[in-house]
């Protein structure tokens, strides 16, 4: 009787321990959610990055990728891609709010997650690359005519190479999710855009969802491909924990903009100059250490021409030399460079990664300005140097103090120096300084014309 008891006992303990460790693991489950909202750069992928980690260590359900984006560098956008097809926790993308888009390079990472859905209102499309190296082109503007004036131009060859690479790249990604490659490729090439209930119709997006509750609903029960392996999503029901941005995404997505990063490095370049010219200051050195730190950091994120930044340090040499030997030569020379090679920083420019002559024309100017302003009083000091020592005090109206024979004592500066004078002086006399030798001044009657008294 006592054996079956402890049996019992032990089977109920058995039991209550797997109901718990049963309730424990469904109530574990949780959907993460973040916002790409703005230019698809270094910031956004450190952002997905980051949330895919956590979301593989929360062991997730699946992570909610909002998407409003007009676009962004294709290097970035190629490792978000990356690290959505390895992810081991399926990503849903979804384009909202209403109002928003996935553009260009928001259409390909839509593409990729292994559900995609589109809120009301939204839009998607215009994939083409439009800009290589910083030279625009336009697709579906106004064709050029060819040097006989017959028809349009031959297709430029490197433009060619990025348009067919960009398509074979969305092909690939729809093959992988069951998704529309034709239009796909239509998007690319011809820009092509459409709104959610047409991308529904083309079998480009998966369903529309309102909000997350319904997107959760609905991608409740479907089979995804997470990683080489089979997955049903049970995503119905399931709490969403949002996750905000750090400090240091923040920062990257303020610094990596490439205006701000040449403004940053300017800043740290004259810091450093200033503490060098007048050391001492330590803040301008602090503070111009950082700022160049920093620029040169986002500059090294970004896809950039170092023969375009090789010109910009150039000129900028070229305005500090002007600032110390003014010949305006240098510092045009220098403002040239500097805006060169601005033209030429950025390898592959995007939306929201370009760089803006609203802020380097007037920080080129500025930058004349203060090397021209500073080497005029450069000049000036030159032409009429200032007297130091015994020189400077050649002329100095002094006080006698106390005199006895050809010698006694003044007042000079508020300090007390011995004097001599080859000729009759007393207290009171209104007398000027001659020489300076071995700390003893030689004193002289002022004339009548140099104190204003007869």
């Amino acid at each position: 009787m006592t054996f079956a008891r402890v049996a019992l006992f032990a089977a109920a303990l058995v039991a209550a321990a797997a109901v718990s460790s049963f309730s424990s693991t469904g109530s574990g489950k949780i959907a993460l959610s973040i916002a790409i909202d703005g230019a698809i750069g270094p910031a956004s992928t450190r952002q997905l990055e980051e949330a895919l980690d956590t979301a593989a260590e929360r062991n997730a359900e699946v992570l909610i990728l909002h998407l409003d984006t007009p676009g962004g560098l294709v290097t970035s956008m190629r490792e978000m891609i990356a690290d959505i097809l390895a992810s081991p926790v399926p990503v849903i993308g979804y384009v909202a709010p209403a109002g928003g888009h996935a553009a260009s390079a928001g259409t390909y990472i839509l593409y990729a997650t292994h559900v995609a859905a589109m809120a009301p209102g939204t839009n998607l499309g215009a994939a083409t690359p439009v800009e290589l190296g910083g030279l625009p082109s336009l697709p579906g503007g106004e064709k050029e005519k060819d040097d006989k004036g017959t028809g349009p131009p031959a297709a430029d060859p490197m433009m060619t190479k990025v348009t067919n690479d960009a398509v074979a790249l969305i092909r690939s990604l729809a093959e992988m999710r069951g998704r529309n490659g034709d239009w796909g490729e239509k998007a690319v090439r011809e820009a092509a855009s459409l709104s959610a209930n047409a991308a529904l119709q083309e079998h480009v997006i998966d369903f529309v969802a309102r909000d997350a509750t319904e997107l959760l609903q609905l991608a409740d029960g479907r089979t995804v491909d997470v990683a080489g392996a089979k997955k049903v999503l049970a995503t119905k029901g399931l709490p969403v924990e949002t996750l905000e941005p750090g400090w240091f995404i923040r920062l990257l997505s303020v610094i990596t903009d490439p205006n701000t990063a040449v403004i940053l490095m300017l800043v740290g370049v004259y810091g450093l100059v200033f503490e060098f010219t007048s050391p001492g200051a330590v803040a301008p050195g602090v503070i111009g250490t950082i700022c160049l730190v920093l620029g040169l950091y986002a500059l090294n994120l970004l896809p950039i021409n170092y023969t375009g930044l090789a010109l910009m340090l150039l000129g900028i040499a070229f305005l500090i030399i002007e600032a110390f030997n003014p010949t305006v030569v240098l510092g045009l020379g220098g403002v040239a460079a500097f805006l060169l090679g601005s033209a030429m920083l950025l390898r592959v420019e995007g939306p929201g990664f370009a760089m803006s002559w609203a802020v380097i024309g007037p920080a080129a100017v500025l930058t004349l300005g203060l090397a021209l302003l500073t080497g005029t009083y450069v000049w000036a000091a030159r032409r009429n140097p200032p007297r130091v020592g015994g020189e400077a005090m050649r002329g100095l109206p002094v006080e006698i103090v106390d005199w006895q024979g050809g010698e006694g004592h003044v007042l000079a500066l508020g300090e007390r120096w011995r004097a001599r004078a080859d000729e009759p002086v007393a207290p009171g006399d209104s007398v000027e300084v001659t020489d300076v030798s071995d700390l003893v001044l030689t004193v002289r009657r002022r004339d009548a014309s140099n104190n204003g008294v007869k």
